[in-house]
């Protein structure tokens, strides 16, 4: 149980010590860039969350989100068409077809 205190409180403490230290190496190391530079980082920042709000705004309507809805639709009846038409020349390779002919066959009457 001592040990676990003493680990928490070493925990505690480095983070505490690490975050200043981290902030003090970051105000000296601005304090030291040119203005230009702490300028185009600033416009950086700005632009980026100017298109943030940019992408906000273009929420989708439900028309949209309809449109949407039946595109994929439609593309899943395209996908499922491909695969049944996967399955029946497989179906052939595998010597499924000759089996499905034996039941045919066996079901016609005598």
């Amino acid at each position: 149980m001592s040990n676990q205190d003493h680990f928490f409180g070493g925990f505690i403490l480095g983070t505490v010590v690490g975050g200043v230290v981290g902030g003090v190496v970051g105000v000296l190391a601005a304090s030291r860039m040119p203005k230009k530079a702490l300028q185009a980082k600033a416009n950086a920042l700005a632009q980026r969350s100017n298109k943030r709000n940019a992408i906000k705004e273009e929420m989708p309507t439900p028309q949209n989100i309809e449109a949407a809805r039946r595109g994929l639709e439609d593309k899943i009846a395209q996908l499922n068409d491909a695969i049944d038409d996967v399955r029946q020349k497989l179906g052939t390779v595998n010597g499924n077809a000759a089996l499905e002919a034996e039941e045919v066959v066996g079901d016609r009457p005598d």
